[in-house]
Protein backbone atom coordinates (compact mmCIF):
# COMPACT_ATOMS: atom_id res chain seq x y z
CA UNK A 1 0.00 0.00 0.00
CA UNK A 2 2.99 2.41 0.67
CA UNK A 3 5.70 0.67 -0.97
CA UNK A 4 5.40 3.99 -3.40
CA UNK A 5 5.49 6.19 -1.06
CA UNK A 6 8.16 5.53 1.14
CA UNK A 7 10.15 5.58 -2.13
CA UNK A 8 8.61 9.03 -3.02
CA UNK A 9 9.16 10.41 0.62
CA UNK A 10 12.22 8.76 1.17
CA UNK A 11 13.96 11.46 -1.61
CA UNK A 12 13.83 14.16 1.21
CA UNK A 13 13.05 12.46 4.68
CA UNK A 14 16.81 12.90 6.06
CA UNK A 15 17.79 11.61 9.60
CA UNK A 16 19.73 13.63 12.36
CA UNK A 17 22.63 11.71 14.08
CA UNK A 18 23.72 12.37 17.54
CA UNK A 19 26.61 11.58 19.40
CA UNK A 20 26.60 11.67 23.34
CA UNK A 21 28.88 11.75 26.39
CA UNK A 22 27.90 10.78 29.60
CA UNK A 23 29.74 12.10 32.63
CA UNK A 24 31.94 11.02 34.28
CA UNK A 25 32.70 8.14 31.99
CA UNK A 26 33.47 8.40 28.05
CA UNK A 27 30.71 5.82 26.99
CA UNK A 28 29.03 7.58 24.11
CA UNK A 29 25.50 7.04 23.35
CA UNK A 30 23.97 7.11 19.76
CA UNK A 31 20.78 8.81 18.87
CA UNK A 32 18.74 9.70 16.21
CA UNK A 33 16.00 12.18 14.76
CA UNK A 34 14.08 13.23 11.40
CA UNK A 35 13.78 15.92 9.51
CA UNK A 36 12.21 16.30 5.60
CA UNK A 37 12.90 18.96 3.14
CA UNK A 38 9.78 21.40 1.89
CA UNK A 39 11.79 23.29 -0.65
CA UNK A 40 14.80 23.32 -2.98
CA UNK A 41 16.17 26.16 -0.76
CA UNK A 42 17.37 24.26 2.50
CA UNK A 43 14.32 23.86 4.58
CA UNK A 44 13.47 21.72 6.43
CA UNK A 45 10.68 20.92 9.17
CA UNK A 46 11.20 19.18 12.56
CA UNK A 47 10.02 18.61 15.83
CA UNK A 48 10.48 21.99 18.33
CA UNK A 49 12.28 19.77 20.67
CA UNK A 50 14.63 18.44 18.04
CA UNK A 51 16.24 22.01 16.80
CA UNK A 52 16.33 23.18 20.50
CA UNK A 53 18.45 19.55 21.64
CA UNK A 54 20.39 20.93 18.05
CA UNK A 55 20.75 24.80 19.45
CA UNK A 56 21.68 23.80 23.28
CA UNK A 57 24.69 21.57 21.64
CA UNK A 58 26.93 24.15 21.36
CA UNK A 59 26.76 25.52 24.91
CA UNK A 60 26.75 22.07 26.43
CA UNK A 61 30.25 21.49 24.03
CA UNK A 62 31.49 25.12 25.26
CA UNK A 63 30.92 24.48 29.24
CA UNK A 64 32.57 21.30 28.79
CA UNK A 65 35.65 22.65 27.37
CA UNK A 66 35.89 25.50 29.96
CA UNK A 67 35.48 22.99 32.67
CA UNK A 68 38.30 20.74 31.13
CA UNK A 69 40.52 24.39 30.57
CA UNK A 70 40.24 24.78 34.36
CA UNK A 71 40.75 21.32 35.68
CA UNK A 72 43.94 21.68 33.41
CA UNK A 73 45.35 24.11 34.83
CA UNK A 74 45.23 22.39 38.79
CA UNK A 75 41.45 23.59 40.03
CA UNK A 76 39.97 21.67 41.82
CA UNK A 77 37.58 18.88 40.29
CA UNK A 78 35.14 18.81 42.76
CA UNK A 79 34.68 22.91 42.79
CA UNK A 80 34.37 22.61 39.30
CA UNK A 81 31.78 19.87 39.18
CA UNK A 82 29.66 21.73 41.71
CA UNK A 83 30.56 24.81 39.57
CA UNK A 84 29.34 23.09 36.54
CA UNK A 85 26.62 21.34 37.66
CA UNK A 86 27.99 18.08 36.69
CA UNK A 87 26.46 14.81 37.94
CA UNK A 88 26.47 11.25 37.63
CA UNK A 89 25.08 10.81 33.77
CA UNK A 90 25.06 14.45 32.84
CA UNK A 91 25.44 15.44 29.61
CA UNK A 92 28.71 16.79 28.65
CA UNK A 93 29.20 16.71 24.57
CA UNK A 94 27.13 16.20 21.82
CA UNK A 95 27.98 16.41 18.67
CA UNK A 96 25.31 16.28 15.49
CA UNK A 97 25.27 15.56 12.11
CA UNK A 98 23.07 16.08 9.10
CA UNK A 99 23.35 12.75 7.00
CA UNK A 100 22.96 13.62 3.16
CA UNK A 101 21.37 16.79 3.26
CA UNK A 102 23.99 19.55 2.21
CA UNK A 103 26.92 19.38 1.57
CA UNK A 104 28.97 21.79 3.84
CA UNK A 105 27.15 25.07 6.12
CA UNK A 106 28.52 28.01 7.43
CA UNK A 107 25.50 26.99 10.29
CA UNK A 108 21.45 26.99 10.64
CA UNK A 109 19.02 29.25 11.60
CA UNK A 110 16.03 28.01 13.04
CA UNK A 111 11.94 29.28 13.31
CA UNK A 112 10.77 27.48 16.72
CA UNK A 113 7.01 27.53 17.29
CA UNK A 114 6.03 29.39 20.49
CA UNK A 115 3.67 26.65 21.85
CA UNK A 116 3.39 23.42 19.86
CA UNK A 117 6.68 21.23 19.18
CA UNK A 118 7.43 22.43 15.44
CA UNK A 119 10.57 23.87 13.99
CA UNK A 120 11.48 25.53 10.60
CA UNK A 121 15.30 24.77 10.23
CA UNK A 122 17.48 26.86 7.10
CA UNK A 123 20.70 25.52 6.39
CA UNK A 124 23.18 28.59 5.58
CA UNK A 125 25.21 29.37 2.68
CA UNK A 126 25.37 25.54 1.10
CA UNK A 127 26.30 24.82 -2.09
CA UNK A 128 24.72 21.24 -3.17
CA UNK A 129 22.08 19.46 -1.60
CA UNK A 130 21.57 15.93 -1.26
CA UNK A 131 18.18 15.20 -1.00
CA UNK A 132 16.51 14.87 -4.20
CA UNK A 133 13.29 16.26 -3.79
CA UNK A 134 10.68 17.80 -1.50
CA UNK A 135 7.76 17.33 0.52
CA UNK A 136 3.98 18.29 -1.07
CA UNK A 137 1.33 18.96 1.37
CA UNK A 138 -1.93 17.91 1.49
CA UNK A 139 -4.02 20.76 -0.33
CA UNK A 140 -6.78 20.29 2.34
CA UNK A 141 -7.76 17.61 4.87
CA UNK A 142 -10.95 15.99 3.20
CA UNK A 143 -8.39 12.72 2.76
CA UNK A 144 -7.11 13.45 6.76
CA UNK A 145 -10.19 11.54 8.45
CA UNK A 146 -10.67 8.83 11.22
CA UNK A 147 -10.57 5.50 10.07
CA UNK A 148 -7.24 6.70 7.23
CA UNK A 149 -4.66 4.69 7.03
CA UNK A 150 -1.52 6.79 6.77
CA UNK A 151 1.88 6.05 7.23
CA UNK A 152 5.30 7.69 9.05
CA UNK A 153 9.01 7.71 8.27
CA UNK A 154 11.99 7.76 10.10
CA UNK A 155 15.01 6.93 11.89
CA UNK A 156 15.12 4.72 14.77
CA UNK A 157 17.10 1.81 15.92
CA UNK A 158 20.09 3.89 15.25
CA UNK A 159 22.75 1.54 14.24
CA UNK A 160 25.77 3.39 12.91
CA UNK A 161 28.89 3.69 14.84
CA UNK A 162 31.76 5.75 13.12
CA UNK A 163 32.35 7.85 16.23
CA UNK A 164 34.76 7.75 18.84
CA UNK A 165 36.26 8.96 21.95
CA UNK A 166 39.43 10.89 21.30
CA UNK A 167 41.91 10.31 24.45
CA UNK A 168 44.20 11.92 23.55
CA UNK A 169 41.78 15.51 22.97
CA UNK A 170 39.40 14.28 25.45
CA UNK A 171 37.21 14.57 22.67
CA UNK A 172 33.93 12.74 20.89
CA UNK A 173 34.46 12.71 17.18
CA UNK A 174 33.38 11.61 14.30
CA UNK A 175 34.76 9.01 11.61
CA UNK A 176 35.09 8.64 7.97
CA UNK A 177 35.23 4.22 9.00
CA UNK A 178 32.74 2.59 10.37
CA UNK A 179 28.69 2.26 9.58
CA UNK A 180 27.52 5.45 8.74
CA UNK A 181 23.97 4.78 8.20
CA UNK A 182 20.83 3.63 10.35
CA UNK A 183 17.97 2.15 8.09
CA UNK A 184 14.76 4.16 7.08
CA UNK A 185 11.96 2.48 9.09
CA UNK A 186 8.12 3.16 8.05
CA UNK A 187 5.01 2.29 10.29
CA UNK A 188 1.76 2.63 9.21
CA UNK A 189 -1.44 3.41 11.27
CA UNK A 190 -4.93 4.14 11.28
CA UNK A 191 -6.00 8.01 12.39
CA UNK A 192 -8.62 7.79 15.65
CA UNK A 193 -8.72 11.16 16.80
CA UNK A 194 -7.34 15.00 16.06
CA UNK A 195 -5.67 17.02 18.90
CA UNK A 196 -6.79 20.39 19.48
CA UNK A 197 -7.27 23.15 22.12
CA UNK A 198 -8.59 26.67 22.87
CA UNK A 199 -5.81 28.16 21.61
CA UNK A 200 -4.96 26.76 18.56
CA UNK A 201 -8.09 24.81 17.19
CA UNK A 202 -7.49 21.81 15.57
CA UNK A 203 -3.37 21.43 15.05
CA UNK A 204 -2.99 17.65 15.46
CA UNK A 205 -3.50 13.93 14.72
CA UNK A 206 -3.81 10.91 16.67
CA UNK A 207 -2.78 7.97 15.69
CA UNK A 208 -3.28 3.91 16.26
CA UNK A 209 0.16 2.62 16.08
CA UNK A 210 3.40 4.62 18.16
CA UNK A 211 5.67 7.07 17.17
CA UNK A 212 9.06 5.45 17.73
CA UNK A 213 12.12 7.24 18.95
CA UNK A 214 14.25 8.50 16.06
CA UNK A 215 10.74 9.06 14.22
CA UNK A 216 10.27 12.58 15.86
CA UNK A 217 10.24 14.87 12.94
CA UNK A 218 9.36 12.50 10.68
CA UNK A 219 6.75 12.71 7.85
CA UNK A 220 2.95 11.37 7.87
CA UNK A 221 1.74 10.89 4.41
CA UNK A 222 -1.11 8.52 2.90
CA UNK A 223 -0.56 5.99 0.09
CA UNK A 224 0.92 8.55 -2.64
CA UNK A 225 3.22 10.46 -0.72
CA UNK A 226 1.39 13.53 0.35
CA UNK A 227 2.44 14.93 3.08
CA UNK A 228 -0.15 15.22 6.18
CA UNK A 229 1.75 15.61 9.18
CA UNK A 230 4.47 15.16 11.07
CA UNK A 231 5.20 12.92 14.16
CA UNK A 232 6.48 14.52 17.23
CA UNK A 233 5.07 12.35 20.24
CA UNK A 234 3.19 8.86 21.79
CA UNK A 235 1.05 9.40 24.31
CA UNK A 236 0.30 5.96 26.39
CA UNK A 237 -3.28 5.26 27.39
CA UNK A 238 -4.06 2.61 30.60
CA UNK A 239 -6.38 0.03 28.96
CA UNK A 240 -7.43 -1.30 32.28
CA UNK A 241 -6.62 -4.97 31.13
CA UNK A 242 -3.95 -5.65 34.22
CA UNK A 243 -2.98 -9.05 35.65
CA UNK A 244 -1.26 -9.64 38.79
CA UNK A 245 -0.15 -13.00 40.10
CA UNK A 246 -1.51 -14.83 36.93
CA UNK A 247 0.12 -18.28 36.93
CA UNK A 248 1.42 -19.24 33.10
CA UNK A 249 3.36 -21.74 32.03
CA UNK A 250 6.74 -20.67 30.11
CA UNK A 251 9.63 -23.91 29.49
CA UNK A 252 7.44 -26.42 31.39
CA UNK A 253 7.64 -24.65 34.28
CA UNK A 254 4.79 -22.78 36.07
CA UNK A 255 6.00 -19.31 36.73
CA UNK A 256 3.57 -15.96 37.88
CA UNK A 257 3.50 -12.59 36.42
CA UNK A 258 2.50 -9.57 36.26
CA UNK A 259 1.35 -7.01 33.53
CA UNK A 260 0.05 -3.39 33.11
CA UNK A 261 -1.10 -3.20 29.68
CA UNK A 262 -1.01 0.07 27.42
CA UNK A 263 -2.18 1.41 24.07
CA UNK A 264 0.92 3.44 22.22
CA UNK A 265 -0.29 6.19 20.10
CA UNK A 266 1.49 8.58 18.27
CA UNK A 267 0.36 12.39 18.00
CA UNK A 268 1.13 14.07 14.85
CA UNK A 269 1.32 18.13 13.98
CA UNK A 270 -1.26 18.38 10.92
CA UNK A 271 -0.78 19.51 7.66
CA UNK A 272 -2.63 22.55 8.16
CA UNK A 273 -0.63 23.83 11.19
CA UNK A 274 2.44 23.17 9.46
CA UNK A 275 1.94 25.37 6.32
CA UNK A 276 0.51 28.36 8.52
CA UNK A 277 3.63 28.10 10.31
CA UNK A 278 5.97 28.05 7.05
CA UNK A 279 3.23 31.06 5.20
CA UNK A 280 4.06 33.19 8.69
CA UNK A 281 7.95 33.30 8.06
CA UNK A 282 7.20 33.06 4.54
CA UNK A 283 8.99 29.93 3.05
CA UNK A 284 8.15 28.46 -0.15
CA UNK A 285 6.21 25.45 0.61
CA UNK A 286 4.07 23.08 -2.15
CA UNK A 287 0.70 21.15 -2.19
CA UNK A 288 -0.78 18.53 -4.21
Amino acid sequence: MFVKAIERVSDFTRPIHSILRIYPSNNIIPGAATLFFVNENGYAITCKHVAESLLHAENINQQYIQFRNEKNIGNNVQQLEIKNNYRQDSIIQIKNNFVDSIDSMSGFTTHIHPTLDLAIIKFNDFKKTYYKSYAHFAKNDEGIKQGKFLCRLGFPFPEFNNYRYNELLDEIEWLNTGNTSSPRFPIEGMVTRFLGDAQHGLYGIEMSTPGLRGQSGGPLFNEKGTICGMQFNTKHLHLGFDMEDKEIWVENKQKKVSDYSFIHLGQCIHANTMKAFLKQHQVKYYEE
